[in-house]
């Protein structure tokens, strides 16, 4: 481990990077369709208006390690809490539960994705 990195954040990059499974490119894309949600698009504004937390975990993944900051730290804790919560109260046929499988989307899980083979 790299000591200029704090044991917590270096905990929370493992576990975010375990449970986010989007790219940063994918996650951005599923943000400004309609399938994200109506909140995507409002209509009074100027513009997109993706939601903030799917917009700090894009910049997140874009980021190395090494800059991350505590307050990303803290927001990968808190999409690692959102994600594990929403897998342990999984609805009854989730795999055709839009909204479950959209709120764990907006912050780069796929819940459908298939979990890649551990070698």
């Amino acid at each position: 481990m790299n000591d200029r990195i704090p044991a917590e954040a270096e905990l929370a990059w493992e576990d975010f990077h375990r449970l986010v499974n989007m790219t940063s490119d994918e996650l951005r894309t599923w943000l400004l369709t309609d399938a994200s949600g109506e909140e995507a698009f409002p209509a009074d504004g100027p513009g997109p208006g993706v939601n903030e937390l799917g917009a700090r975990v894009v910049d997140i993944l874009r980021k190395r390690k090494v800059d991350l900051t505590e307050s990303d730290t803290e927001l990968m804790a808190e999409v690692v809490d959102f994600v594990e919560d929403r897998l342990e109260n999984r609805p009854p046929n989730a795999e055709r539960d839009e909204q479950w499988r959209h709120a764990l989307m907006s912050v780069g899980h796929d819940p459908l994705r298939p979990q890649p083979s551990s070698a």
